[in-house]
């Protein structure tokens, strides 16, 4: 299945097979999609959720306006931020860095430096901001990994982050809940699957300028 076929195929499941759970190789991609997905500076402020048990979906159910999605799906995937970006998260960037690339201190120094201070002039909301931004750009990817490995998905904001929040106790691990991406495998009585998708030809939605 090549790349526009899968696009084509994928849609918001409304409804998922309870009987059908994504394979644990399946997630390994999914976790390793992730982490490669592109983030401003590398810094990687998002951190990845990965929800399976039962009681845990269903004690989130309200807290998501009672979505079905939230409970029927193989596995619930929360898309969190950091809250505690700063001066350490730089230092294990570039230490990282160093470890990987044996770039020498020499080199990365001066960047080090000049990040820091970027990141000293901006408020706590408009690190939380940026952070929160670069969720969209993982949720995309993690939609279209899902879509090639024809494991169906249901991107959502629809729900209370601060109740999730509370429930999973994210606070404790400096974390706030943006998005919900569940995967798995669409039921066969889910009337979305079925209908033909509604897009604007792409001449209408794409601008070519010489």
């Amino acid at each position: 299945m090549n790349i526009i076929k899968s696009l084509e195929w994928r849609y918001a499941c409304k409804k998922f097979d309870e009987n059908k759970k994504v394979s644990n190789s399946q997630i390994e991609t999914i976790k390793n999609s992730f982490n490669l997905t592109a983030t401003s500076f590398g810094l990687q402020p998002v951190k990845l959720l990965i929800i399976t048990n039962k009681k845990t979906k269903e004690s989130l159910l309200e807290h998501a306006y009672y979505q079905q999605q939230i409970t029927t799906c193989s596995h619930l995937l929360a898309l969190c931020i950091d809250t505690n970006i700063g001066a350490k998260t730089i230092d294990e960037k570039f230490d990282l860095e160093k470890e990987i690339r044996n770039t020498s201190e020499e080199i990365i120094q001066k960047f080090r430096e000049q990040l820091k201070g970027i990141f000293n002039n901006k408020s706590k909301q408009e690190i939380e901001l940026s952070a929160i931004q670069q969720t969209y750009i993982i949720l995309g990817n993690l939609m279209t990994v899902c879509a090639i490995e024809k494991i169906d998905s249901c991107p959502m904001e629809g729900f209370n982050t601060e109740n999730f929040d509370k429930e999973l106790n994210l606070s404790a691990k400096n974390l706030k809940s943006v998005l919900l991406l569940p995967i798995g495998f669409r039921a066969e009585n889910d009337f979305m699957s079925k209908l033909k998708k509604i897009r604007k030809p792409v001449e209408d939605s794409v601008i070519n300028i010489d």
